[in-house]
């Protein structure tokens, strides 16, 4: 048996937004009626990521979780947020910004929204799925383990889909 959701956001655009769904996915499977198999998460977005971490406690003045605040701190030590064209990043070129503009005339009247090559690398560097063992109708993320989904684009709102899959029988 082979079942498909998708999970649709709305992110703000104003830092890196984790949405936490492991409750959605474990509902989803139940829904699904396996009972033995596996249950993927797949991001539909390239500057996007689904991660497995422990959901922690403790947040910092932002609201934000310690483990996701140092996941970002450690990112922008390795990606860093382009703070203008010509800031070292070859993305995005010429060719694509034209593309882009071509695309989504009049999204892109701002073309810094374009500069989110920093989203592209930790997205890709990170992943764009999980998959996890579905046990006797569990997902086996353990009692600890959360199921983020993770918008690195931080520079306009944006609408946001992953797509959940479960098979098994």
């Amino acid at each position: 048996m082979v079942r498909h959701k998708i999970l649709e956001f709305e992110t703000k655009g104003k830092k890196t937004e984790y949405i936490e769904i492991r409750d959605e996915v474990a509902r989803f499977v139940k829904e699904s009626g396996v009972k033995n198999g596996i249950v993927n998460i797949q991001s539909a977005h390239t500057t996007c990521a689904v991660i497995f971490e422990e959901m922690v406690h403790d947040r910092d003045i932002k609201g934000d979780e310690f483990l996701q605040v140092d996941l970002n701190h450690g990112l922008a030590k390795v990606f860093p947020k382009e703070e203008s064209d010509n800031y070292g990043y070859r993305y995005p070129g010429p060719v694509h910004l034209e593309f882009a503009d071509h695309m989504d005339a009049g999204v892109h009247e701002d073309m810094s929204c374009m500069l989110n090559a920093h989203a592209h690398l930790r997205a890709s560097l990170l992943g764009a799925s999980e998959t996890f063992a579905v046990i006797d109708g569990v997902v086996q993320t353990g009692q600890w383990g959360y199921i983020y989904f993770v918008d690195f684009d931080d520079l306009r709102p944006r609408s946001r889909k992953c797509i959940l899959t479960v098979i098994g029988e």
